[in-house]
Formats: C-alpha cells, sequence, structure tokens
C-alpha cells in the first residue's frame, strides 16, 4: 500500500510539472497577432520581407492576418471591439484614422525622434506614421503632348479624353482626389469636377484598373502618387513614366501603425513598432512605393524620380464629418 501511495505521488508530482511545463511552452509560443491591409501581405508586399527580418531579430513570432483595405481593416477591429485578436494593427491612414483611437493605446516611440512634426497626424500618438504617399498625375513622356501644370490647367481642350481619374466612392485614390481638389478649390471644387467629367476618358473605379489603361496606352495622364514611377525604373528599367508636381501643393495620405488597448503582450507589440520604424523603413517603402517616415532612412537611386511637392494638404485635416459632406456632395452631382 505504502509503494501504491508513493507512486501515485509520483504520478502527480510528473503530472502537474507536465503541465506546467506545457503552460510555460504555450505562453513561450505565443505569437504577435499584426492586422495589415492587403498589400502588405501580398506576396510582392512588405510584410514578406519585414516579418521575418523582424523575428530573425528579436524573435518573437508573428501572426500577420490580411484584413483587406484600409478600410475593411478598420470595420473589422470596431466589429470585433474587446474581443479583436490583434496586438497591433498597421495600415490606418490618416483621412479615417479618428474612429479607431478609442480603440488604441498611446506609444511614444523613441524612433518619433526621426520623424518629422508635420507626418503626425496624431498628437497622442495612437498611430505612429510609418510610410506616407503624395496623389499626383503621372504623365507618360512619349505621348507628346504638353505636361499640365495645375488642376485647373487640365480642363483645357488640349486634355480631351487624354486623363485618367478614379471615382472617390470606391477608390481611396479617388477619394484623395476629391480631398485634393477641396483644399485647391474650396467650395468651387464641384465645378472643376464636372468640366473634368467631360475631359476624362473616364472615371475608373480604381487605381488597378485605371493605372492599367494607362499602361496600356489608352490615356497619358492618370491619377495616381508621386512615388508611382518608382516601380517603372526598378523594375522596367524605364524612365518613361513622369510624376507632375503642381506648384500649388498636393494631397498626402499618411499611413499609420498603433498598439490595440486589449493587447496582452505591449512590449512586443512597441518592439514590432519601433523595428517597422527603423529597420523595416527601406523594405517598406520599395515594395509599397511610399517614402517612408523615418528621416534617416537610405532608399536606393530610383526614388530620385519620386519627386517630394513643396506643398503637403493632410488627408485627415478636414475631419471625418467634413469628408462625408464633401463626398456627398460629389455623389448627389456627379451621379446626376
Amino acid at each position: 500500500m505504502k509503494k501504491a501511495f508513493a507512486l501515485l505521488v509520483v504520478l502527480l508530482t510528473v503530472f502537474s510539472l507536465s503541465a506546467e511545463g506545457a503552460k510555460e511552452s504555450a505562453a513561450t509560443e505565443k505569437k504577435l497577432v499584426v492586422y495589415a491591409y492587403d498589400t502588405f501581405c501580398s506576396d510582392w508586399g512588405p510584410g514578406v520581407s519585414v516579418i521575418p527580418a523582424f523575428t530573425e531579430e528579436t524573435g518573437i513570432e508573428i501572426e500577420i492576418v490580411s484584413a483587406g483595405d484600409a478600410v475593411e481593416m478598420l470595420n473589422k477591429i470596431i466589429l470585433e471591439g474587446d474581443k479583436c485578436p490583434a496586438d497591433v494593427v498597421l495600415g490606418i491612414s490618416d483621412d479615417i484614422a479618428e474612429k479607431i483611437y478609442p480603440l488604441l493605446d498611446s506609444y511614444n516611440s523613441p524612433m518619433l525622434a526621426s520623424i518629422d512634426d508635420e507626418l503626425e497626424f496624431d498628437e497622442e500618438h495612437r498611430l505612429l506614421p510609418f510610410d506616407y504617399g503624395t496623389f499626383a498625375f503621372v504623365y507618360d513622356s512619349e505621348s507628346g503632348i504638353r505636361k499640365p501644370t495645375s488642376l485647373a490647367d487640365l480642363v483645357g481642350e488640349e486634355y480631351q479624353d487624354k486623363v485618367i481619374l478614379i471615382d472617390p466612392r470606391t477608390s481611396s485614390v479617388g477619394m484623395g482626389l476629391l480631398m485634393w481638389s477641396y483644399n485647391e478649390f474650396g467650395d468651387d471644387y464641384l465645378d472643376w469636377w464636372e468640366k473634368m467629367e467631360e475631359r476624362a476618358l473616364t472615371i475608373a473605379s480604381g487605381w488597378s484598373s485605371a493605372y492599367g489603361l494607362f499602361t496600356e496606352g489608352e490615356a497619358p495622364i492618370v491619377l495616381s502618387y508621386t512615388t508611382s514611377p518608382v516601380y517603372h525604373v526598378m523594375n522596367e528599367d524605364t524612365t518613361r513614366y513622369e510624376a507632375i508636381l503642381f506648384e500649388d501643393g498636393h494631397q498626402a495620405t499618411i499611413e499609420g501603425v498603433g498598439i490595440l488597448k486589449n493587447s496582452s503582450m505591449k512590449e512586443e507589440a512597441k518592439a514590432f513598432i519601433d523595428f517597422v520604424l527603423s529597420s523595416g523603413q527601406t523594405d517598406i517603402a520599395v515594395l509599397n512605393s511610399m517614402y517612408p517616415a523615418n528621416n534617416e532612412t537610405i532608399l536606393p537611386d530610383a526614388f530620385d524620380y519620386a519627386p517630394k511637392p513643396a506643398k503637403m494638404y493632410k488627408s485627415g485635416s478636414l475631419g471625418e464629418e467634413k469628408t462625408n459632406e464633401i463626398l456627398a456632395s460629389w455623389t448627389e452631382v456627379m451621379t446626376n
């Protein structure tokens, strides 16, 4: 009986130690969950190189979740609320950021010292800028037409059927142009759109379809980004396509990364953000075809063909209510 009791004690001790070991192992194996937009997670996106590099440097494993575009990702997090499994959200742009602030923690990353103040759209640092772009019209230099010098210039007869626009209801790039036109013309922005509707070859539903028409030669001017030529230089070894700078200014879009309040891995999340804002900046800039937020980032020579405008309008500066009002007025005028 004594031997049986002793054996039982030994077995219970072994089981107990095994259970504790399993718990410790499970805790060790827990991954940092990052929600990111689809293109970041794609086979050609920055996630392919940034995530493994972070894990190699820190030993922290990451589960990256492709959560749709920026708007879909935002809605997903809001819908999941307290049950959202994400520790970090990456890719919320400044024009829609207000809705997610209540769900995020502030983080004063030491990397902010290398980020220009004009890029910091959230004073409480719930979203920290990691890259940005400026909308522009890209021009086929082999087309033989004169480069336009401003938004107002585009309504000229010489550009009849030579410009491809994008719908702001279905595309963030189109929305960027809508905000750009409002910042440029004020309450007269709809007059410009009505004139451009007559001039434009088409108003495409999205950037991919618009840019595809452009590269197929359907029209020599398309709405895109000042960084778009970088792709052509790096992948096609051509400087044929140029971004046109307007002295009056360009609309900017700034993408941020932040920590969810419900995260149980706050320190790991901070380490990831610091990495994104430092070591990850070059890959993010190149593979996203965007400018890096960190002003100390070393970029390839191809970025010499991505000129930065002297004046930028911030997409989030007008606020959500005013932005919705502008879009509603555009929809009423342009669909009647």
